[in-house]
């Protein structure tokens, strides 16, 4: 039996996907888009505020056309400022990255690690795709640019009726349609491991991949957008959809690697553009309440941490279990 103390706790990650404004109303199909609106000026004080006031320390993937604005500079400064890690969000948040040339794929990624590096003075070592894409020419690039580790698959097997509800609340033409095919992912998905694990690429090359966590065997999601929508018709059963996923990802020994975005922390009043996400009928105290309530019970059960200490840890567990095996 595990003790109560922090450090017998098994680790989680906590992630936050930097999606911007644009960014939302590009995928969406809507103009203006082009002007870049932002709302980091009142999202990434008041998550560095929360964070704070919870002692955690987390990974922010972020995109790296928004690390070349000057009026974004000093709100990303003081994420590195504030402890916290960053990873490469790619450059234009563009969620059909994966059907791109392996060249114009190397370039995206290439582009925001310098961005990021220029404005952050950090390294990102992990890399998270823009709607969950993936490819194998992806992630031959993040190999090949000495990434420590992907982080992009959802496996669940909702992404299908995920992508029907994004594309029944839009105007899209077959075209736009078609290039957006795979937002969100596919049943396959819900095929992928849970659990972190390598990669292995017809190259031979290997990458490990920490996978968003989903509620084992049934492979539902549960980061924190999907349980603000399910706490918008009833907060127990969020609470109870929330412990019951805990608890599988206990009995399977699923390591847990949670994911935030920025309007998990906003309200309808702060992002009107967005209204047509998922629980943006929410006031922004209702939302912090939920966002505080389930990261402190993440904490009763889990070391919280960011995901490079995440993926070193994962990478010296299976490392042991390598030179075990090979003593044995």
């Amino acid at each position: 039996m595990r003790k109560k103390g922090n450090r017998e706790k098994p680790l989680a990650a906590i992630s936050l996907d930097l999606d911007n404004l644009w960014s939302y109303i590009k995928t969406h199909g809507d103009r203006g888009w082009e002007d870049y609106p932002s709302y980091f000026h009142i999202f990434i004080p008041r998550v560095l505020e929360v964070l704070k006031d919870l002692d955690l320390k987390i990974t922010f993937f972020i995109v790296g056309k928004d690390a070349t604005l000057q009026k974004n500079r000093r709100y990303l400064e003081q994420i590195f400022a504030h402890g916290h890690e960053v990873g490469n969000h790619s450059y234009w948040h563009e969620p059909w990255l994966s059907i791109y040339a392996r060249k114009r794929i190397e370039q995206e990624i290439r582009d925001a690690e310098r961005a990021i590096i220029e404005v952050t003075g950090q390294k990102p070592l992990g890399f998270r795709g823009p709607g969950f894409c993936t490819s194998n020419d992806i992630f031959d690039v993040l190999i090949n640019l000495g990434y420590l580790y992907d982080a992009s698959v959802l496996p669940t097997f909702l992404g299908p009726l995920a992508r029907a509800y994004y594309f029944k609340r839009t105007e899209f033409q077959a075209e736009e349609k078609t290039k957006r095919k795979e937002l969100f992912g596919n049943l396959k998905d819900g095929l992928r491991p849970a659990k972190p694990h390598f990669l292995m690429l017809p190259s031979g090359k290997k990458l490990l991949e920490i996978p968003i966590s989903c509620t084992p065997l049934l492979k539902m999601p549960f980061h924190l957008s999907y349980l603000m929508y399910v706490a918008r018709y009833s907060k127990e059963l969020m609470r109870f959809y929330l412990n019951f996923a805990i608890s599988l990802c206990m009995l399977t020994k699923t390591p847990l690697s949670f994911l935030l975005h920025p309007l998990d922390l906003m309200g309808k009043e702060d992002a009107p553009k967005v209204a047509f996400f998922p629980a943006m009928d929410m006031s922004r105290e209702k939302k912090r309440m939920i966002f505080v309530e389930v990261l402190g019970t993440l904490a009763k059960h889990f070391r919280l941490v960011s995901m490079n200490v995440f993926a070193h840890h994962i990478l010296r567990e299976k490392e042991s279990l390598v030179t075990r095996s090979y003593r044995n």
